[in-house]
């Protein structure tokens, strides 16, 4: 099983300004909660390298009305733009569908013949709804798709007469333009996802699994966009090393993408009754180090202590599965420990049965989260949690890993003082009983 870890997006210091402007952009991107507020970041993240930009309209593509309908605005009234309804041939926005190149209209008399192919009544909604009435002096227009579908247009515009937009402007523009249509797109699956979620209470396994993975999909899927595209762009070259650096933060969010395909995989495995134990003697003492071994590498921050007792029962089960168990609440105290710290997994003997437990030093949860940590999907929300990615699936499926072998799970914590979570396997009483559990 690939273990992902969670890394923030830092620009390097002193790093070239095109390449700081999609590192920022890129990061900014991936926490936007609507249309308008991904055309804010964008935005944003151009004030600096392009001081001139003063106003900016998304144009989304409607596949069933075949327009472009304005859907966020800045330095415009959008609730005056509603009213147009573009086709994707028509004037400078809707034409740059149509050919699916970018535009770069460098004065007013190119702006303004482009403009001859909208209606009066066009015209006039793009002009009152402008806040400031002054004339745009130049204008990038940039058709907005993933690879044959069509998300919108861009428009930008400049009301500076001392700066004008150029060619270089249009080039840099255009290789952000695939961020902004990853960026749109993406939210307007998720928002498609709500919305199934909200008509569709009962819906199958299959379906709620393909949600969950479709909108955990969207950061790794941004930053692996993000990072090829720059390796991609001819306009700038890196160094080996920096090479290297987009290349193993690529392949970091491969793995992310990797663990929950998995999960989701696993689930419904475990769902339909597809589970098949291998029964045999375990070492558990062994088994657990071979686990903290895994993690620890992956989470170098953290120290991970095994005590076992001298002489520990041998148990009997599925060593691969109870391996999964421990991994993943290995991996979850180290995700939810994000400053480092003891991880300790600890083994005991109890009446008829051995007691494994994995306690970390991390955030903890609070107490009206710890009856619903086991059910699918579930993840605690907290200032803390909020760049913590996962499928809420380890934790279940743990849960019917255990249960499969007769076994129980259970979690104590704290918030603020760490978590340890429990699970209990039953001594293995007679070598008919372990016949009898092979053969079922």
């Amino acid at each position: 099983m690939t273990v992902q870890r969670s890394h923030a997006q830092v620009a390097p210091v002193g790093m070239d300004p095109q390449l700081e402007t999609w590192f920022k952009i890129t990061r900014a991107l991936t926490r936007a909660h609507d249309v308008r507020d991904i055309l804010s970041r964008f935005l944003s993240g151009l004030s600096k390298p392009l001081p001139l930009i003063s106003r900016a309209i998304i144009f989304l593509y409607d596949s069933t009305e075949h327009r472009l309908l304005a859907k966020a605005a800045q330095g415009y009234d959008l609730t005056a733009l509603n009213s147009l309804r573009l086709a994707p041939t028509e004037g400078l926005i809707g034409e740059k569908l149509a050919s699916r190149r970018g535009r770069l209209y460098p004065d007013p008399a190119s702006i303004l013949a482009a403009r001859q192919s909208l209606t009066s009544a066009q015209c006039d909604v793009l002009q009152k709804s402008a806040k400031e009435k002054s004339q745009t002096q130049s204008a990038v227009c940039l058709p907005l798709m993933l690879g044959e579908t069509k998300v919108g247009v861009l428009l930008i515009e400049s009301l500076d007469p001392s700066m004008h937009f150029t060619e270089s402007h249009l080039v840099f523009l255009e290789h952000l333009s695939d961020l902004l249509a990853l960026a749109i797109e993406n939210m307007q699956l998720k928002r498609r996802e709500r919305h199934q979620a909200i008509n569709r209470v009962n819906q199958s396994m299959d379906n709620e699994a393909l949600a969950v993975l479709a909108h955990e999909m969207r950061t790794p899927l941004t930053s692996i966009k993000g990072y090829s595209t720059a390796l991609l762009t001819d306009e700038i070259t890196f160094s080996p090393e920096k090479q290297r650096e987009f290349l193993q933060l690529i392949d970091r969010d491969c793995d992310a993408l990797e663990t929950l395909i998995h999960d989701i995989l696993e689930s419904s495995i475990l769902d339909s009754g597809g589970l098949r134990l291998e029964w045999q003697p375990i070492k558990l003492p062994r088994l657990a180090r071979n686990s903290a071994d895994e993690i620890g590498r992956l989470y170098p921050q953290h120290r991970i202590i095994v005590n076992f007792p001298e002489n520990f029962p041998i148990v009997d089960g599925d060593p691969e599965r109870i391996a999964q168990v421990l991994r993943n609440l290995l991996d979850n105290a180290a995700k939810y420990s994000p400053h480092g710290g003891i991880i300790v997994v600890r083994g005991e003997l109890v009446d008829t049965e051995v007691i494994i437990s994995v306690a970390d030093q991390g955030i903890g949860i609070a107490p009206e989260h710890l009856n619903r940590l086991f059910d699918k999907f579930f993840r605690v929300k907290s200032r803390d949690t909020r760049r913590t990615t996962g499928s809420g699936l380890g934790l279940p499926i743990a849960r019917t890993l255990v249960e499969t072998h007769g076994g129980r799970i259970w979690a104590e914590s704290q918030l603020g003082h760490g978590s340890t979570f429990y699970f209990a396997l039953p001594l293995t009483q007679a070598d008919e009983e372990s016949d009898e559990r092979r053969t079922a």
